[in-house]
């Protein structure tokens, strides 16, 4: 999942549509397995994380986007980003989350409040989600995902959201098997400075239990 403007770029999200919706439950994912964990990043994690997003962002977006746009997705500049955010975290519930393979960091996640227009007070969103090729089909992107779920339950989030581009479908599928449904809200995001644009689409799921459904 890429949904992070790219590093060291400006972008601005135009013709945003949010469509009032009902979230669907959101489905835990199978457990840990021998040799791997998730666990909050540190500031040291900053290199290894770098390297996973540039990585995934750069399978993600090309041919998508511009050679000049792609050659800004750089470990280093998203290394630098981290690391000043975990040295100094933004106020809210704000968690940068690795997944491990024995002591190497090949998967992140980034969840933050919601900041969509629509949104709710207690909506959470996934705002960043990748497994290294290498390292993927091996339950590093289910293990994150449910550590993800776990904070923003634990902060008392009721819904969370994730954008993704509209033709990922594989992170679409993934996202699908955990409870995710499109809501009906897009945006097209610009990401180059000659306007090109990229649209994205939205998934939400309720983090509420069955019984904590308000009833209509």
């Amino acid at each position: 999942m890429a949904s992070t403007p790219p590093a060291g770029h400006d972008n601005h999200h135009e013709h945003d549509h949010h469509p009032d919706h009902d979230h669907a439950p959101i489905a835990q994912q199978p457990g840990p397995v021998a040799d791997a964990s998730v666990r909050s990043a540190r500031p040291n994690d900053s290199p290894a994380v770098g390297i996973v997003q540039a990585t995934v962002f750069r399978e993600a977006f090309t041919g998508r986007l511009p050679d000049d746009v792609l050659e800004q997705l750089q470990p280093e500049g998203f290394a630098r980003a981290w690391r000043a955010s975990l040295t100094a975290p933004p106020e809210g519930v704000h968690r940068l989350m690795v997944a491990c393979a024995g002591e190497q960091v090949v998967g992140m996640a980034a969840l933050g409040p919601s900041q969509d227009p629509d949104a709710g007070p207690a909506w959470g969103e996934l705002t960043v989600l990748g497994v290294h090729p290498q390292a993927r089909r091996e339950g590093h992107g289910s293990r994150l995902l449910n550590a993800v779920v776990d904070v923003l339950r634990g902060a008392g989030a009721e819904a969370v959201t994730a954008w993704l581009p509209s033709y990922d479908e594989a992170t679409r599928s993934f996202l699908a098997a955990s409870g995710f449904t499109p809501d009906g809200a897009y945006r097209d995001r610009v990401v180059s400075p000659d306007g090109q644009t990229l649209r994205e689409v939205r998934l939400s799921a309720t983090l509420l239990e069955d019984d904590e459904v308000p009833a209509e």
